[in-house]
């Protein structure tokens, strides 16, 4: 009778132990705030106009996205067609913690996004409604910029 529970406390702590290994081996998604590229671009050589979307350097700003905690708004530097800068017009910021939790979450959207080309980007784990915000002002500043 007594060596059941014994295997029972033996195989709780194999697992144990084998989901804290394999917690332990996770890589982060995002690389560390600090590799992250200048946020800022050259001045625009041009402005998007009759030329479409693939000529010169321009500056597209995305609408304002209002928040639970503040409003969004992003602008881009295209160089044709891609997206050789991005950065945060606005984001949300009205008390400490939001602009604790923005200062890294911002910089790594404005990674991604270079990176991924596009607004299929990750939400930032603990800045959701920040993330969703940025996505939503990105796209429609793709849009303007590939109209």
């Amino acid at each position: 009778m007594r060596a059941h529970p014994v295997r029972r406390t033996a195989l709780t702590c194999a697992a144990t132990v084998t989901v804290t290994v394999l917690a332990l081996s996770l890589k982060p998604h995002h690389q560390p705030v600090g590799t992250l590229p200048p946020t800022t671009a050259p001045a625009p050589s041009s402005s998007a106009g009759a030329g479409g979307a693939s000529s010169g350097v321009r500056t597209v700003t995305g609408p304002t996205v209002q928040t639970r905690y503040g409003p969004v708004q992003v602008e881009l530097t295209l160089d044709g067609s891609r997206i050789t800068a991005a950065r945060a017009v606005q984001s949300p910021g009205g008390d400490p913690r939001s602009r604790q939790i923005n200062a890294s979450a911002v910089p790594a959207l404005i990674k991604e996004t270079v990176q991924a080309q596009s607004a299929h980007l990750d939400t930032v784990s603990g800045a959701t409604y920040t993330s969703e915000g940025y996505i939503g002002s990105l796209q429609s500043a793709l849009d303007q910029a590939r109209a």
